[in-house]
């Protein structure tokens, strides 16, 4: 794979239902080796992006791009190279674990034995069990084991840890994540669509915020955390007349502040002890703490960083 083709190139993406334009015009890019996440609520179009990426849903207008490729007529070399778990995993119950495990593996010119016997192991799936006995839980564990073990290039997860206990989540998203990723980060690449950001918060190294189908913020994860701070101040008594123009969102509890600060915390900052505050302090925020924000900085016209440019999301 040439290192300077995008894995994912969307370019003015649309798709509608009907009149609903469930993705309007969106454009994203993704590089090799990253673990990228795309966020967005319940509705956003998160899920009808990856199945045109995919050809599982024909866009409307825009193009979609996957190793360089075209899903509508490449998609054979396209899946070849890529493993994709939905959000919603159904196997052919009269199989058992191992079965679905070794049909799986018949597609697949390389399949790895080590990992599939270590995650049967970790999630304690039985071997012998059927597929119509498993629990949501077990399914969404099964496809992703069936997702992992061919160790693609792209792994493409919709909801990846949906169904699965907290323990078991944390699990396989640092460590089986974690390891498919971390031991050839060159060459894999993670596309991760997810609403629990705060679990993949260390393993996330940029991501995209889709609002209505559109691109709010798309940022380098670093980027991110440097560039929006939480500010909270405490006074002898509640602080009048405070000069706090260029915050994003400011809250007051009585002497109490706490402060969004978009790219300009040190100026609040400078402000807030020229008024000898009794306590401060100034924290990054983390993605999941970005992703709640959002609807603010939509409001405010944000300008967000798309790669090596600037572009007014309104």
């Amino acid at each position: 794979m040439e290192t300077d083709t995008p894995v994912i190139e969307l370019n003015h993406l649309t798709r509608r239902y009907g009149k609903l334009e469930a993705v309007n015009g969106l454009s994203l890019e993704v590089r090799p080796g990253r673990c990228y996440g795309f966020f967005g609520r319940n509705g956003a179009g998160k899920t009808t992006t990856i199945k045109c990426l995919l050809n599982l849903l024909r866009p409307d207008s825009g193009t979609a791009r996957v190793f360089g490729l075209d899903p509508q007529r490449q998609e054979v070399a396209i899946k070849s190279r890529l493993s994709y778990v939905p959000d919603s995993v159904a196997f052919y119950p009269w199989m058992t674990v191992n079965q679905t495990l070794e049909f799986l593996a018949s597609f697949r010119p390389r399949w790895n034995r080590e990992i599939e016997a270590d995650l049967l192991r970790r999630f304690q799936l039985d071997p012998a069990q059927k597929a119509s006995n498993l629990s949501k839980g077990q399914k969404t564990q099964l496809a992703l084991i069936g997702a992992v073990c061919p160790e693609p290039e792209l792994l493409v997860l919709d909801e990846p840890t949906s169904g699965l206990d907290p323990i078991v989540r944390r699990e396989f998203i640092q460590t089986v994540i974690g390891a498919y990723h971390g031991s050839d980060p060159e060459r894999r690449t993670v596309f991760v669509s997810t609403h629990l950001i705060s679990e993949f918060e260390g393993l996330i190294d940029q991501f995209t915020i889709l609002e209505q189908g559109r691109e709010l913020l798309t940022m380098a994860a670093e980027d991110a955390r440097e560039r929006f701070r939480k500010i909270r101040a405490s006074f002898p008594q509640a602080p009048a007349g405070l000069d706090l123009s260029g915050a994003l969102n400011v809250r007051q509890s009585g002497r109490d502040l706490e402060i969004l600060a978009d790219g300009n915390s040190e100026q609040l900052l400078e402000r807030l002890r020229a008024r000898q505050p009794e306590e401060l302090r100034c924290d990054s925020l983390t993605l999941e703490e970005i992703f709640v924000t959002a609807g603010t900085l939509a409001k405010v016209g944000f300008q967000a960083v798309s790669g090596e440019k600037e572009t007014l999301r309104k």
